[in-house]
């Protein structure tokens, strides 16, 4: 802060004040369409999907810019670059009047979203004019220019009812354009870019810059930030909606309460500042989320009416929030939200002072989004539920997870900076009297002290823990794997019991579980380090019961909307997300010598969930396994009986009892930790890449293949019991992973998967040949003969595709690090390794979508799945073509190695196999 010894009190005051007008008329702007909107949504007829989307574009703008714009104004001085963003904004506003199809709205829309982007501009330049001990004060001042929200909802529904929406629009976007003029007249170049000008020094790249995003700190912050801003003006958006549908007041009565709402959420934001300077801004926090449950908590509860039967008849009574109750929690939870507001902010440039333009922008963005996911989300799920409230209920969610991720984080913390002195504590005090250290140590559930290649530790306490650890991993991973898969199963059979869907729409849901899955499992192998593998492990094996829960219910009403069959297939994803969460928790237990082992059986056992699932739910749904609790049967179109919601609810007991076990049995190791900026190196290594593109090939099949088998078969021999069958196909795969990586060991991993591509070649070839002549006696058992094929090859595939990560890495390291010392070259490689065998495992996992969306598209286009079966036959090529060439072929990588007597020389070409699926 060396810049400020010249900068008078009355230079910071009116930079300050400047920014805060100017951001008020911009934040005013912003949220234009929450009172403009009402009348465009009766113009155009809008549902109210189409309503959310439309407040909320603005804010997409907004958001997205201001991770730019605050590195920009970082480089150029927030004094240009604040002018032009007004100007700008203004601009877009003014043509806004212009627009007369919803397409056009929304493009418009997307113009006068850049006024939502100067608040990433104002921080990086508020915060240079001021010490770290008042930036939270000062940052409070100029956030409290939110308050331009309350000026839009107070005053642009008088306007409009005058003289209309597009006079409040003109009137919006020249009083920005004037504020712009004078905020370049008056305002100055903030101190260090005045500095950096006059010593002529260049400003900080833009890779610079963004460094500081890599670090998951500022992602915590991001979240908190996307409750206490991205609420805020989700809120301050549709409040007017809610109110006017809910209690029935006019658009003006409305904007006025809305205002209410918006005023002290914002200026209240200046108190949150110092407060944040007085007692810390992890205290203010704390007490914002913890207020903002138990409001919400009151907020979310519907209308609801309640019939007791007494001793002397029914006594009947209704919940219901009046309007006045309903204006006072809003009230509060607006004060709670500016709090946490100015706290947020409070962190960044204490933590990171040479870059508030990039993390406070990046944070900004987010909770940015907020605002414009959140009124897309509200829309949705009134569409979906019929519950005005379900938006409260949404924010429930999203706050408490804020703060258990939170809490968590300063616990671990504190263990850090304070271990010694928390594992003497008592974990019962109440039983303080018989506590000793020696007690203390083994309840508590974190292993301090993990030292799995200290061979006397391993033989006297780690193994015993270890295993532990493992087999109540296998059963948790073992479910989240039916629970991912079970959708094929229930998708096969909605049509026969009344619902009507096109055959395209059924593939999508049988795909979506594949997408989700996949997608989760890139971000599930980051959260073991952050939350622990107990609480995390417990938490998302009890995370499969929504979509459990779900199933049973939703299968049981056919007039059930296809959207929420969409949810729910996208929750299904969450036990395909689950294994990479597993296997990084599992990693940490064991020494080397036993780590492949151990992957191996938590891998391949977990895999065997596929084809229990599918032995297991045909029976299921053919009795009514849980009585009159679990509902009636549905009546297929044949006369038989199902009871498709026991494909869902039989999980239900066993997840119960692996959740808990996980929260009762397992362990959190203290020094576990995987750094993503050193994994990140894999990014730049082409073998990871052509690695994705083979294990694609190999494990995709296998899970596309298990997600569409079922289907299929309904579509093509419909005179077959397709679930008698399906389970055979995830059998013979997971079977063929775990006893055939010895046949890698011995011929080398390309060898094999260069001819594990060319018999999946001629499975698919088959599958062709069977489905052309499917009318003909024994077709279908040549066509199900040849997709065993292809669970068998695939199987062998994902075994001998991981045999060749290490040897690969070994090989390779060397090379790209030769300043390396051999014995630091052995670790590199052993750490890209693990890298890229989790990466290439979450990409691969898209299969589960892509086959059976391949499935679907093909049958829509042409008639039949045959089109995309050709794809996966070109596919199969292409990889079987580059494995030759890059690694089994004459000059190949692995030519030499796999063809000499490696073994005998040291460099072993064995690996863990099935260690990742």
């Amino acid at each position: 802060m060396k810049n400020l010894a010249h900068v008078s009190t009355g230079e910071q005051r009116r930079a300050l004040w400047l920014s805060t007008f100017a951001f008020t008329a911009c934040f005013a702007v912003w949220t234009i369409f929450s009172i403009i909107g009402l009348q465009i949504k009766e113009d155009l007829g809008l549902s109210e999907t189409q309503f959310g989307l439309l407040i909320g574009t603005p804010i997409l703008t907004g958001s997205l810019s201001r991770l730019i714009l605050g590195i920009w104004a970082d480089q150029h001085g927030g004094r240009i670059v604040y002018t032009m963003v007004m100007l700008s904004a203004a601009i877009a506003t003014a043509l806004l009047t212009l627009a007369e199809t919803y397409p056009q709205f929304l493009l418009a829309a997307l113009g006068v979203g850049l006024a939502g982007g100067s608040f990433a501009v104002g921080v990086a330049y508020v915060s240079k004019w001021f010490p770290t001990e008042k930036q939270g004060t000062a940052l409070g001042i100029f956030g409290a220019g939110n308050v331009g929200a309350a000026v839009t909802k107070f005053a642009a529904p008088f306007v409009m009812v005058a003289y209309g929406w597009e006079t409040v629009a003109q009137v919006w976007a020249g009083a920005l354009a004037v504020i712009a003029v004078a905020f370049w007249l008056f305002a100055k170049d903030d101190p260090e870019r005045a500095a950096r000008r006059e010593a002529g020094a260049k400003p900080r790249s833009f890779a610079e810059q963004f460094k500081p995003l890599a670090n998951l700190q500022v992602w915590r912050f991001s979240l908190y930030y996307f409750f206490v801003f991205g609420a805020f003006v989700a809120l301050a958006l549709w409040l007017p909606r809610y109110l006017v549908g809910v209690y029935g007041l006019d658009v003006k009565q409305a904007g006025m309460i809305a205002a209410f709402y918006s005023i002290p959420a914002s200026l209240f934001r200046i108190y949150g500042g110092h407060l944040s300077d007085a007692h810390g801004p992890r205290k203010v926090m704390y007490w914002t989320f913890g207020a903002s449950i138990v409001a919400l908590f009151m907020l979310s509860y519907p209308k609801t009416d309640y019939i007791i039967h007494g001793i002397e008849g029914p006594i009947a009574f209704s919940t219901e929030m009046g309007l006045v109750p309903f204006i006072v929690l809003i009230f509060v939870l607006g004060f709670f939200m500016s709090l946490g507001k100015a706290a947020v902010y409070k962190h960044i440039p204490v933590y990171y002072p040479e870059h508030v333009g990039a993390v406070g922008g990046l944070v900004g963005m987010i909770g940015g989004l907020g605002g414009f996911v959140l009124p897309i989300l509200f829309g949705v799920m009134n569409d979906l539920t019929g519950i005005w409230t379900s938006c409260f209920m949404l924010l429930f969610a999203i706050v408490a997870t804020a703060l258990i991720w939170m809490h968590m984080a300063v616990l671990r913390m504190e263990r850090q900076a304070l271990g010694p002195e928390l594992e003497a504590l008592p974990q019962f005090p109440e039983m303080q009297e018989i506590h000793t250290p020696e007690r203390g140590r083994a309840i508590g559930p974190v292993l301090e002290d993990w030292r799995p290649e200290d061979e006397t530790f391993w033989r006297e306490k780690g193994r015993r823990i270890a295993n532990r650890n493992l087999w109540i991993s296998i059963p948790a991973l073992f479910l989240a794997f039916a629970v991912w898969m079970v959708w094929s199963v229930v998708v096969a059979k909605l049509p026969a019991i009344g619902f009507d869907y096109a055959t395209d729409q059924l593939f999508w849901l049988a795909a979506l579980p594949g997408l989700s899955g996949a997608t989760l499992r890139i971000f599930y192998s980051f959260m073991v380090p952050i939350f622990g593998g107990r609480l995390w492990t417990t938490l998302t094996t009890a995370s499969l019961l929504v979509p459990a829960f779900g199933i049973g219910y939703a299968v049981q009403n056919p007039d059930t909307p296809y959207v929420i069959f969409v949810v729910l297939a996208l929750l299904c994803g969450l036990g395909g997300g689950n294994f990479s969460s597993s296997m990084a928790n599992i990693s940490f237990f064991f020494p080397k010598a036993e780590k492949g082992n151990a992957l191996a059986l938590n891998a391949g056992l977990g895999n065997l969930g596929v084809s229990a699932m599918q032995f297991v739910v045909p029976l299921a749904i053919t009795a009514g396994v849980f009585g009159a609790i679990g509902g009636d049967p549905q009546i297929t179109s044949e006369g038989e009986r199902l009871w498709l919601q026991n494909a869902g609810f039989i999980w239900v007991p066993f997840l119960l009892v692996a959740t808990a076990a996980a929260w009762l049995g397992m362990n959190d190791i203290a020094s576990a930790k995987a750094s993503f900026a050193e994994q990140s190196i894999i990014f730049t290594r082409r073998h990871n890449w052509i690695m994705c593109l083979l294990y694609t090939g190999t494990f995709g099949s296998f899970i596309g293949y298990s997600a569409g088998f079922p289907l299929l078969i309904n579509l093509e021999f419909p005179e077959r019991n397709a679930l008698q069958f399906a389970f055979l196909g995830p059998l013979v795969g997971a079977l063929s992973r775990s006893m055939t990586g010895w046949v890698a060991d011995r011929w080398g991993g390309a060898r094999v998967t260069f001819w594990v591509f060319v018999l999946m070649m001629l499975g698919a070839a088959g599958v062709l040949y069977f489905l052309d002549v499917k009318h003909q006696p024994g077709a279908f058992w040549g066509f199900f003969a040849m997709f065993m094929l292809l669970f068998f090859a695939s199987g062998v595939g994902n075994a001998s595709t991981f045999q060749m990560i290490p040897v690969i890495m070994r090989e390779e390291t060397p090379r790209l690090m030769p300043h390396l010392s051999p014995q630091e070259q052995m670790r590199q490689a052993e750490k890209e390794s693990a890298a890229i065998i989790g990466f290439t495992a979450a990409i691969a996992a898209y299969g589960a979508f892509f086959i059976p969306k391949a499935y679907g598209t093909s049958i829509s286009m042409t008639g039949g799945p045959a089109a995309a079966l050709w794809g996966f036959l070109l596919f199969y090529a292409v990889c079987a073509a580059a494995t030759w060439f890059f690694y089994a072929r004459k000059g190949g990588l692995l030519h030499d190695i796999e063809r000499s007597r490696a073994r005998s020389t040291g460099v072993a070409l064995s690996t863990p196999q099935g260690g990742t699926a």
